[in-house]
């Protein structure tokens, strides 16, 4: 019984608490079965909603205990740090005096980015100190040294600093709350341990959606409601989010896409491209199944979560397809980046400085003055521009912030030159849909045929495969475009303004898969970053990005893509099937959610059996964490 004990109540690096695990749904019922019973005493009163929220806050903390150890200190030194500064920040506005609640805002923001900073970049800042300045430095771990009785040897390790889990969600959050408090958008929580349940709430804390105070705090407060529909919804979505990680991504990672990244000059470039399109449904069906499953659990309590995917897939562009992915990051770095930075209106103090950073950034990571340069010049045309053509300012103000928020969003996940590649391209990705939205098709064309043939001309000069796939793409987009423009000229002949339904279905259909082939490729570069140890990440994730590319650039074999398809059937119609689910129209996709949710409780109860049987056996014999638990 000792050693049962230990184990459950003990954090284990090596299986950390998983939605996927048999033992969270097992931790889960313990929990529910006290709430429900806390739930059932009484009636609704201030004392019940303490008791419920302090249960939740201490259940949250076991969970955040189980899953990252030690790294709760973290999390209860950031809640009581904000909590306080907070206070502060609120009653310096109450007294008029708007310095003073300045001042505790940036000390509030300096320690929460100050913490994210140490765990989450400490190898890029060491080696930006030792390429600045010539040193020798090495990461060496202070908290782990303090553990330790202020000394280098002990149970803590201080050669190396482990990335706690979910840290940029809570911190992110927690920022937002100071944030928020400051603009008068809500007011501080008045019980630490109300707050804490904000910070700390389970379902969402590892790996998102974050929560906004303004959303959630007021739901503290509430008492608690489940209705029969929402219990069969928050059903469905817990089922759901299972079904999209062990069934779609899990069987993907396991099977073939993990293979393929650990060593892609082992694979034709059939199977690399192959493992790169396999990715992208993976690391969706992965967070968004997180997300399902978070959103229902948090249901079951009576809280509300905000969506945070949109059928990503089926956006038309870039800038569609981030306002249908990972939507509560997309609104955080819009509202505390994106328009403070000036959004449309200017470019500002912090425009600038961001570009001589993100350029030094550049600098250091690539190790040339080319890439950093390149980088300068453009924000340097863009701000010219701005200045002698006053008509565009506002829109050559809006890409410039909206590209240097991208490229952050980059940095978010990781100090490595391919999450700034990934994050720079989706930058680009908006740029160009937001231009080219803008020009008539005459010009579309005009550009297009010049860009085709500067790639045409490069790839003759200095032949390589990765140039050959740019030729392929830029051939293939041109034809259809040329194809869209003879028809676009064709109305104009008829003085028509569109196309009959079907035409305008076909545009629709090329512009999403355009932005999800083109997604797809940036993803090359968010892959190869992640799963690496942060001394090595870099070097090791551009070798692999380019080795896959070099791969996928040459000859193909008919013989070979036959046997791939035969050897890996299986992965290939589970890509095919979560593909046509997810492109499946969203009306119908509520009616069969909406029909689940409301069908009797004992068909409910036999369809929640046949696909945990299900479940079971795709079950990989070692789970596989979430991916966005590393950032």
């Amino acid at each position: 019984m000792q050693q049962f004990l230990h184990h459950i109540l003990s954090y284990d690096q090596a299986s950390p608490l998983l939605f996927t695990q048999f033992y969270f749904w097992a931790f889960f019922a313990v929990v529910y079965l006290v709430f429900a019973v806390i739930m059932s005493i009484g009636g609704w009163s201030n004392g019940k909603r303490l008791m419920r929220n302090t249960f939740l806050l201490f259940v949250s903390w076991f969970f955040y205990y189980k899953t990252s150890g030690l790294a709760l200190l973290i999390l209860l030194f950031v809640t009581l740090s904000d909590f306080l500064l907070a206070r502060r920040i609120y009653s310096a506005k109450q007294r008029g005096r708007n310095h003073a609640a300045r001042f505790w805002l940036v000390c509030s923001v300096a320690i929460d980015l100050g913490l994210l900073c140490y765990f989450k970049y400490p190898y890029f800042l060491t080696n930006m100190l030792n390429d600045m300045f010539g040193l020798q430095t090495k990461v060496f771990d202070v908290f782990a040294w303090i553990g330790n009785g202020g000394s280098s040897s002990g149970p803590f390790s201080v050669d190396s600093i482990m990335l706690p889990v979910g840290i940029s969600f809570y911190i992110f959050q927690v920022i937002s709350y100071t944030a928020d408090v400051y603009h008068d958008r809500v007011k501080p929580v008045s019980n630490i341990f109300d707050f804490g349940f904000y910070v700390s709430f389970f379902p969402q804390l590892v790996a998102g959606p974050i929560v906004r105070a303004s959303e959630f705090i007021p739901q503290l407060y509430r008492p608690f409601v489940l209705t029969r529909r929402q219990l069969g919804l928050a059903v469905f979505w817990i089922l759901n989010g299972l079904t999209k990680k062990i069934i779609i991504s899990d069987y993907l990672a396991v099977n073939f896409v993990d293979r393929v990244f650990d060593n892609p000059l082992l694979y034709s470039g059939f199977e690399n491209l192959s493992a790169l399109f396999f990715y992208s449904l993976q690391v969706y069906a992965d967070f968004s199944g997180y997300t399902d499953i978070a959103i229902g659990v948090a249901m079951l309590l009576g809280f509300y979560l905000p969506k945070n995917f949109n059928s990503p897939y089926k956006a038309p562009n870039a800038h569609n397809f981030w306002k249908r992915w990972h939507i509560s990051l997309s609104r955080w770095l819009q509202t505390y980046l994106y328009i403070p930075l000036g959004g449309n209106r200017s470019a500002g103090f912090g425009t600038y400085f961001w570009i001589v950073v993100i350029s030094a950034i550049a600098l250091i990571l690539t190790g040339s003055w080319v890439v950093a340069v390149v980088l300068l010049v453009i924000a340097l045309a863009i701000v010219l521009g701005a200045v002698f053509v006053p008509e565009h300012r506002r829109k050559l103000y809006a890409n410039l912030n909206s590209f240097i928020t991208m490229l952050l969003g980059g940095l978010w996940h990781g100090a490595s030159w391919n999450f700034m590649i990934w994050g720079g391209l989706n930058g680009i990705g908006i740029i160009v849909y937001k231009f080219w939205r803008d020009m008539s098709w005459h010009w579309r064309m005009l550009a297009l045929t010049l860009l085709t043939a500067v790639v045409v001309s490069l790839y003759y000069y200095f032949p390589s495969p990765i140039l050959r796939v740019g030729v392929v793409a830029m051939i293939v987009v041109t034809a259809v475009s040329m194809v869209r423009y003879l028809y676009y000229l064709t109305l104009l002949l008829r003085h028509r303004a569109e196309g009959p339904a079907w035409t305008q279905a076909l545009g629709q259909g090329w512009a999403v898969l355009l932005t999800f082939v083109f997604i797809t490729f940036t993803r090359l570069f968010f892959r190869s970053g992640s799963n690496l140890d942060p001394a090595t990440a870099n070097q090791q994730a551009w070798e692999t990005a380019v080795n896959m590319l070099t791969q996928i650039g040459t000859a193909w074999n008919l013989q070979t893509i036959a046997e791939v398809l035969l050897s890996y059937a299986n992965v290939y119609v589970a890509f095919a099937v979560g593909m046509i689910i997810h492109w499946m129209p969203d009306k119908f996709k509520r009616w069969y959610r909406v029909r689940f949710a409301l069908m009797p409780l004992p068909l409910m109860a036999i369809l929640i059996v046949i696909v945990v049987v299900i479940l079971y056996q795709f079950v990989s014999a070692d789970l596989q964490a979430f991916i966005y638990f590393q950032f």
